[in-house]
């Protein structure tokens, strides 16, 4: 039997619904919610990222907009940009689109955004509040909607046995976190493998949830999952293919072909977990204008 898709782009779309309805609720007393992108350079990929996110805040009715700079933007004159943001009473969510320019070190951009606007969730304190289960802080968009995709997908996580490819600090390790939590979507058993880790298709194989974000394409392959787990893949890579007209295709981290004759559920590439990465951003940043409320 095939594994049943988890179309993330319908549970997304209910997610963003809830956003518009909250993000008006706000405008009736009087608070716009805001969100502010800052792009620097002309990385293609970046810049089609932060369009999508750009055109999602609008139609959840939100201000703000994209702040666009040049590739020889210096690292003093981003953080200056941070600064006048965080001191801007309109935006309640500001993003620092990654990756930067070479010359500008990215934990410095991250540790000079307010944690309270920081809706990536990738500042300091938002991490630490993660972990040690605090609710009051902001956790990476990405990990947050696979948390999202399961729980509202019906997945069991509470004793679950669920193993995390990967390890990176805006997906791997967050991920594990979650799954952790003493709340829904957590409660699992966690196991984090990565490219050091030995035999792991040992460690995929007695996963219930399978949860790849490794950033290499088509590696875990269908003999390598437990029949029936649930596999939540993270990935998203551009391979050759000569039978497109692009000469290349999207896939994910997981070999969906094999994968879906032995799962249960999975996510397929792209529509899966992309979608909800938007829609989690937009929740962050709506509840940081929420607390602007008193």
């Amino acid at each position: 039997m095939r594994a049943e898709l988890i179309d993330g782009k319908a549970i997304a779309a209910d997610v963003r619904a809830d956003v518009a309805r909250d993000v008006a609720a706000l405008r009736e007393r009087g608070v716009v919610a805001g969100l502010v992108v800052v792009l620097v350079g002309d990385d293609v990929a970046s810049a089609t990222y932060v369009g999508a996110k750009e055109k999602a805040s609008r139609e959840a009715g939100m201000s703000g907009g994209t702040v666009r700079l040049p590739a020889a933007t210096t690292q003093a004159e981003l953080l200056r940009l941070v600064e006048e943001l965080n001191g801007d009473a309109a935006v309640h969510g500001i993003l620092v689109q990654m990756p930067l320019p070479a010359h500008i070190d990215p934990d410095t951009v991250i540790r000079h955004i307010r944690p309270d606007k920081d809706v990536d969730g990738f500042h300091p304190e938002n991490v630490g509040k993660l972990l040690i289960g605090h609710t009051d802080g902001f956790v990476s968009c990405t990990p947050a909607g696979v948390i999202e995709l399961l729980v509202r997908s019906g997945v069991e996580t509470r004793g679950a046995e669920a193993v995390v490819v990967g390890r990176s600090n805006i997906v791997g390790k967050p991920m594990a976190a979650l799954l952790l939590q003493a709340r829904p979507g957590g409660d699992a058993t966690v196991t984090v493998c990565h490219s050091r880790t030995r035999d792991l298709h040992m460690h995929t194989r007695r996963a219930d949830i399978l949860i790849v974000a490794a950033g290499r394409a088509e590696m875990i392959t269908g003999d390598m999952i437990k029949p029936g787990a649930v596999v939540i893949d993270v990935g998203m890579n551009s391979v050759p293919d000569p039978t497109r007209a692009k000469g290349s295709r999207l896939c994910g981290d997981v070999h969906f072909a094999s994968a879906v004759e032995v799962a249960s559920r999975i996510t397929p590439v792209p529509g899966g977990v992309g979608p909800m990465t938007i829609a989690m951003l937009l929740r962050n940043t709506v509840r940081a204008a929420e607390r602007t409320v008193s």
